[in-house]
């Protein structure tokens, strides 16, 4: 297995484009660090979420992004955050990559035996070795980190033959497109799912008695003073305390979490996005704030993320509160998540002035839901379905990530080989 410099393999260049758009430069769509930092690969399904921008054309011509690439970022506030890739899976015709990042693209005028396949490179780059490499190559402090050319460029790379690379990268690739496409189904499944919820709890048109719309059948409507809205006849409003089982996170003394997997994992407010934890905790607490499958979570601090959990693992830190349906009840917890969303984003817009939003009791003790009768042809059994299909996704998706992470040092140091 031959040692080489990444410099004398594959070419980098830094990004400079921001993502202003400019009168006098060609449209484009500006693969972000947020794109980078989040996926193993950058593919066309990416394609309407990536930001609009623009671009001159020496630009465009150096950073367009093409199949075989490997874009990573390049500067953040913290040395973990950067240095992290992404394999570009596809040519594009109008994407580049953005301001923060940087571009690797494998040499191609080089020997066949000098050459690095952009797939083995991304497991590379993912490896412990590589991040400790460009932590520790990293220039500045405090504010912002950053990773200049040459410290990309002089990263040590071992390099198998061509072959060997292509069954260890497209082994690895073919995990993360499984992945992606579990992603794209729960985004269909949410997209369903909110579907639902318009018609039913918006508009009112659930099946009546006789599978028909109840509203635009001219089922009968009342106005319900404290939703400020009418609702069918024989429904009612619910208090969220009352609908729901809402517990808030526990107090977790800062000396007691770790990195350390083999301790209690702990969601704290940066993790609800993802879904995920990034932190575990030695200390002893008691198991009703422990996390179980297809509860919601809320994050009351900064962007009042909500999201819906898949592990029955996770312990919930304090600005957290946790969402869950009681036995019995009509209320799911995605018809809650639907209702929710709306009321968090309109107070994060009125605590945008401060520093940091705050969400509080008294806010979520003010939220009601719409109460479904228990008397009316009503039944929530398709969004209790869609929710154990998401959580179920993510579950898979979450195991395939595992597995990705346990066997990538197994592949890149020899321990396991990948036959044809």
């Amino acid at each position: 297995m031959k040692r080489v410099r990444l410099g004398d393999v594959a070419d980098v260049e830094i990004s400079g484009i921001d993502k202003k758009t400019k009168e006098n430069e060609k449209s484009v769509r500006l693969c972000n660090f947020v794109d980078v930092y989040y996926n193993w690969a950058i593919t066309k399904n990416m394609y309407d979420g990536l930001m609009p921008a623009s671009a001159s054309d020496s630009d465009i011509e150096t950073f367009i992004l093409r199949k075989g690439q490997v874009a990573i970022t390049k500067d953040s506030e913290t040395r973990e955050d950067i240095g992290v890739a992404a394999y570009i899976a596809d040519d594009f015709d109008d994407v580049v990559l953005g301001y923060h990042c940087a571009l690797i693209t494998p040499k191609n005028d080089i020997p066949e035996e000098d050459r690095i396949y952009g797939k083995y490179l991304n497991a590379i780059l993912h490896t412990k070795y590589a991040q400790k490499h460009f932590s520790n190559n990293a220039t500045g402090s405090g504010q912002r980190y950053t990773l200049s050319k040459e410290a990309v460029e002089d990263m040590i790379v071992y390099l198998p033959s061509l072959k060997e690379q292509e069954c260890i990268g497209n082994y690895l690739s073919d995990i993360d497109h499984k992945i992606e496409l579990n992603h794209l189904i729960n985004d269909k499944l949410v997209a369903l799912a909110k579907q639902i919820y318009d018609y039913w709890f918006v508009q009112f048109d659930f099946p009546n008695e006789d599978g028909k719309p109840y509203k635009s059948s001219g089922g009968k409507m009342v106005w319900n003073e404290t939703l400020k809205r009418e609702i069918p006849e024989g429904w009612s409003e619910i208090n969220l305390f009352d609908a729901l089982d809402v517990l808030y996170g526990y107090p977790f003394a800062t000396e007691y979490f770790t990195e350390e997997p083999q301790y209690k994992p702990v969601v704290r407010i940066r993790d609800i996005l993802e879904g995920k934890n990034s932190t575990f905790t030695s200390e002893e607490v008691d198991e009703k704030y422990k996390l179980q499958e297809e509860d919601a979570v809320i994050g009351m601090d900064g962007n009042f993320h909500i999201n819906i959990w898949h592990r029955n693992d996770t312990y919930l830190n304090q600005r957290c509160v946790r969402l869950r349906v009681k036995d019995g009840e009509r209320v799911t917890i995605l018809q809650a998540y639907f209702a929710i969303k709306p009321y968090l984003k309109a107070k994060e817009k009125v605590t945008k002035g401060s520093t940091v939003g705050h969400l509080s009791d008294k806010d979520l003790k003010e939220f009601f839901l719409v109460h479904p009768s228990y008397t009316s042809h009503f039944t929530p059994h398709p969004l209790i379905e869609i929710t154990k299909n998401i959580v179920a996704k993510r579950k898979e998706v979450n195991d395939l990530q595992s597995l990705r992470s346990y066997l990538l040092p197994l592949l890149m140091n020899g321990q396991i080989t990948i036959k044809d």
